[in-house]
């Protein structure tokens, strides 16, 4: 993000109706099926349009973790999505490439939206992020982040004119109490980001 501009410096405007013929990323579809006792119902969801044709998923999230002498740090970003007019904590994620893999994916959105150079360590299986609204997927790829190479000192990001992504870091242990904090600060919380603070209470509590 250039100079002063920051994530909460946007706003909604307006919100209309959206034809399907002017629609360039969704589209809306009404599926028939058979439920468990032959009754047939019917389903409306939403459909992306850009996977690409040799990829089982539509994109990647991105689990950066910066190994630091005080303990690992998850890189996270404050982003405006305007379907809930909010500012939302997230992991870094993108769509995949035509012929890309999921790793391949990761590690150059990382670099993209964050600066970060990173190796992909972990691919998780194929994660739905609603089922039941929307046929979008993703693989969430673990990326490890070496601070002591010049390349991660003087970040640099390669971000597209309509992105404003702020990008910050916190200690994987405190997840979980940032994700409060933040969230008392009037911030969104993705899904991924709560889920992967919840997994780690959870690991915590039970001493796994």
């Amino acid at each position: 993000m250039s100079g002063d501009l920051k994530a909460s410096d946007a706003k909604v405007v307006s919100t209309e109706p959206l034809m399907i013929k002017d629609a360039r990323w969704t589209k809306l579809v009404l599926t028939t099926y058979k439920d468990p006792t032959g009754k047939e119902r019917t389903w409306e969801s939403a459909e992306r349009s850009t996977r690409p044709k040799d990829s089982p998923i539509d994109g990647v999230g991105i689990v950066a973790i910066l190994q630091k002498p005080s303990g690992p740090e998850l890189v996270l970003q404050k982003q405006f999505r305007p379907p809930i007019n909010k500012v939302v904590i997230e992991v870094p994620a993108g769509l995949v490439d035509a012929g890309e893999g999921a790793a391949a994916s990761a590690v150059r959105e990382l670099k993209e939206e964050t600066g970060y150079v990173g190796v992909a360590a972990e691919i998780s299986p194929v994660m739905f992020n609603d089922a039941g609204f929307c046929n979008t997927n993703l693989n969430m790829v673990h990326v490890t982040v070496d601070m002591s190479l010049p390349e991660n000192q003087n970040l640099k990001p390669e971000l597209e004119e309509n992105e404003f992504i702020e990008v910050f870091s916190t200690p994987l242990k405190d997840l979980y109490a940032e994700c409060k904090k933040l969230e008392s600060e009037g911030y969104a919380i993705d899904a991924r980001v709560g889920t992967l603070a919840e997994g780690i209470e959870l690991a915590k509590r039970w001493q796994l």
